[in-house]
Formats: structure tokens, sequence, C-alpha cells
């Protein structure tokens, strides 16, 4: 069995920024301490450009839809280093005069002036990582800044940029039903385009996994995110993606080409990169410790620890690990245009996992139901081929 794309998907760009003022105990994202790693702003920029300079010959001539730089904390890069950093792109890659740009930013490092230089050198959308407005809840997290602080770094944001996201997480230590509730009243008054809505989990490998928190149960935390939804949905925001909610016309367009299965260029520290060729689908990994990546980039020019052709039998799941995060599903049409595979590949999957109620029987859509969404994983494993 051997794939054939007819078309290439649209191309985004990512840009891991691998530094923060502090680890927060939940956080298995790759991200230092500045403190403990040193920061040398110059030399990881130019490591950046470098990295990307050697995805050229794979993506010559294609245009990049979205860039999004996160991490970590990428806020804390300086307003001249992210204008260098965005003109060294556009001079590199064509770039859709539309494009979305992201940049993620904690309240804690969050400056006015900054904020309107971020702005002027083209970044058209800010991500705040607010967590939490409730000061216990924002000192279980580990979170450097306070509910005030979280307040104003909105009203910042929204002085500078159209495009605001609020990152929110739920069934968080001490939390009560009133206080998850109050957290997205208080968001929803800021009347943002985009809110992003996480359950907190302890991740493997992070501080909560070897120190857990005392947490509200599962029972608990559906009635949580019901109440919530509730709220949300009530507020005009629809529920695009599992963890994401949005303004129409709101949605994220990086995320959504990471879940409809497009393809990205990954450049930094742990970065993970997809892109596609006519027959075959390749996925790249990168050194994840900063001092490591920037040296590999110095002196062999590549700091790729691991690059790998997606095998036929890999690709279905992948691209349904990704379009089932979507409750609106995609058309059945883009399973082929997007794998290179006819759809017949997993039509026994689709049958099972259709007769078990977890998918949508609608001929044109590969849909979740809502039963599908509550047990996602289940859904995902149904599509996971063997070796």
């Amino acid at each position: 069995m051997t794939i054939k794309l007819i078309a290439l998907p649209p191309l985004s760009l990512y840009i891991h920024f691998p530094w923060c003022e502090k680890k927060c105990p939940y956080c298995d994202f790759n991200s230092h301490q500045i403190k403990d790693t040193g920061f040398d702003e110059a030399r990881y920029l130019r490591a950046l450009m470098q990295d990307l300079q050697t995805e050229l010959p794979r993506i010559w001539g294609r245009k990049v839809q979205t860039i999004f730089i996160g991490g970590g904390t990428p806020s804390l890069i300086s307003p001249a280093g992210l204008e260098w950093l965005l003109s060294s792109i556009r001079a590199l890659v064509p770039l859709d005069p539309a494009a979305e740009i992201t940049l993620e930013a904690n309240p804690g490092s969050v400056e006015a002036d900054k904020f309107a230089a971020f702005a002027g050198s083209g970044i058209n959308r800010i991500s705040l990582g607010i967590q939490s407005f409730h000061d216990v809840q924002l000192k279980a997290l580990g979170r450097i800044h306070n509910g005030n602080q979280a307040r104003r770094a909105i009203e910042v944001a929204q002085t500078h940029f159209q495009a605001v996201n609020l990152d929110l997480m739920y069934a968080l230590p001490q939390q009560s039903l009133a206080d998850a509730t109050a957290d997205v009243r208080t968001a929803l008054s800021f009347n943002p385009t985009h809110l992003s809505l996480y359950q907190l989990t302890l991740e493997p490998n992070t501080l909560f996994a070897s120190q857990p928190p005392v947490l509200p149960d599962e029972d608990e935390s559906d009635v949580i995110f019901d109440s919530n939804f509730a709220l949300l949905t009530d507020a005009g925001y629809a529920r695009y993606e599992v963890s994401a909610y949005s303004k129409p016309q709101q949605a994220c367009k990086h995320n959504l080409n990471y879940w409809q299965f497009g393809d990205y260029i990954g450049i930094g520290a742990g970065a993970h990169g997809k892109i596609s060729l006519p027959h075959s689908i390749t996925r790249q990994v990168r050194e994840r410790h900063p001092e490591t990546y920037m040296h590999a980039m110095e002196t062999q020019g590549h700091a790729l620890i691991e690059t790998r052709e997606l095998t036929p039998n890999e690709i279905p799941f992948e691209f349904m690990l990704n379009a089932l995060r979507l409750p609106a599903g995609v058309a059945t049409t883009s399973f082929a245009e997007r794998t290179g595979l006819s759809l017949q590949t997993i039509s026994k999957e689709i049958e099972r996992a259709t007769a078990k109620g977890l998918l949508d029987s609608h001929p044109t859509t590969l849909k979740p139901t809502a039963l599908g969404l509550r047990y996602l994983n289940d859904l995902q494993e149904l599509f996971l081929k063997s070796p």
C-alpha cells in the first residue's frame, strides 16, 4: 500500500521558545527556567533562522499560512528580537499577506509598551495564559501572576490586538463549582474572541505527578465542564475543538491546520514538524534542551534527533487522532486528500466506531458523536492499526 497525494496541504510554521521565568508544577511542555539555563536571545534567534533555512528545500515555493510562537513564555523575547525574527522569516519564506501570527504570553510578563511593539512587528493574535482569576488557585498552580494582573493583561492585550485568546483551566486544586464558573464569567466579561478551556491533568515527569494535589473527582469535574459549556454556548461561543471555543470566524487557523492534518515546519528546541511530499509524510523532532539545540545548530547545521517517514499503517490513526478532536468533524473526502490513501483503508474501523455510537453515521462526514467526544481516547484507539 502506497500513498499518493493529489495536492499538498496548507503549511504552517511553529516556533518554540523554551524559556520561562518559572516552571509551573503541572507543565510537561519543553520549558526551562531562564535562571537555570542561561538565556542568550541573539544566539537562539540565529539558531532558529538557521533551522528554518534547513527546511527550505522541502517546502520550496509553498506559502506559509500561519505562524505560532509558543513555549515557554515567548513574550519574554525583546521587541527588537521579535522584529528581527519576523523580518527574517519574511525574507526566507513566502508568507500569506493575511497570515495569522500568534504569540503566547503570560500575564506576569506583560508590559504595555512591549505589546505595542509586538503588534507593530506583525503579531496579530495574542494568547494569554490566564488559567484562573482566583489568587488561591493561581498560587496552587505555581503561577507568577495574580488575578488583578490577569485582568490588566487582558485590557492591555485588547488595546493592541483584535484577536485575543484566553487560556483557562478547570478542576483545579481547591476549586469549587462556583470558583470555576466565576473564572469563565470573568473571562466572558472581557468579550474575548477566543477561549481555550482545559481540564487540569497530572502529567508524567511533572512536580504534580510526584506530589499530586487534591483535585475534584471525575463527577465534580464533569459538572464543572457542563456548567461552563452552557455559559460559553449562551454567550455565543462555538466549541469547534475539544478544548477550544470561539466567536464566529475567530477559530485559531494555526491549530485548525494541525487538527485537519495540515503540514507544519517546527523550529526551535524540542519542536516537532510534519511535512508532506507527493508520496510520503515525514515527522521530525529536534533536540529538547536549548543549549544542546543551539550547539547542534552551530556545529552540525541541524538539530534533528528523529526524522521518520510515516508508514501507510500509521497514517490513518494520525489523521483520525487529530480530526476527531473537532466536534463538527471533517469531510470524508479530506481523508484521501490529506493522507493519500483511500477511505476504504479505514472502512472496518468506521463501521465499528459507528456501531459503538462513537462516530456519526453521516456518509459525507467523519464526525464524533457526543458520546465519542466524551470517550475520545476510546474512539481514536479504534483507528490504531497493528504494525
